[in-house]
């Protein structure tokens, strides 16, 4: 079952820690690709010096601060895409959980392909390599991920055991342990 707008129209934390274990769908004409969300990070608004949103409404953040359950996908670094899900309360100003991680489930051969190594567990293991994998660019961007489209959060496993860290790779708001992730070894 997909996920519905609901689930998204809570605090941007509380999403992140329970998107762990759904499973992240990829349609590519009529071509799926498949894995378990393993590891995600939460982005709040103006609260959260971290946040495309800790500042003013750019073009670049503005889906930041529209609905819920959207996509919200940009290119950092110069060479990667990154996927994230707008998620925020209603007392919320804006939010959005990056996906970090997935560990493949269907489309295994197509996500090696794309991403030219054939370890299962380092094919998705990032952010930037996920979409890789996945084929996920700026075409994905601002799409209703609570409609069966080319990408949408469907149910997938509980997990036992949820890890809570910092977050990765940034430099501001390193003290708050919104990363979460569960080691795929666990669970496949």
């Amino acid at each position: 079952m997909i996920l519905e707008k609901e689930f998204y129209e809570r605090e941007t934390i509380t999403v992140a820690r329970q998107l762990i274990g759904k499973k992240l769908t990829r349609k590519i004409k009529n071509i799926k690709l498949t894995g378990i969300i393993t590891e995600t990070e939460a982005y709040r608004g103006k609260d959260d010096s971290a946040s495309h949103a800790a500042t003013n409404l750019t073009k670049r953040n503005s889906i930041m601060f529209g609905p819920v359950g959207m996509s919200y996908v940009y290119f950092t670094y110069g060479m990667y895409f990154m996927l994230n899900v707008i998620a925020k309360s209603k007392k919320q100003n804006a939010g959005a959980v990056l996906i970090r991680g997935i560990y493949p489930q269907d489309g295994i051969k197509i996500m090696i392909k794309n991403r030219g190594m054939k370890d299962i567990n380092r094919i998705t293991n990032g952010p930037g390599k996920l979409t890789i994998a996945m084929n996920i660019s700026m075409k994905e961007n601002n799409l209703d991920l609570t409609k069966k489209s080319s990408i949408y959060i469907s149910e997938g496993i509980i997990p036992k055991k949820i890890n809570k860290l910092p977050r990765i790779g940034i430099s501001k708001a390193v003290d708050k342990k919104w990363n979460f992730s569960i080691n795929s070894k666990d669970y496949f």
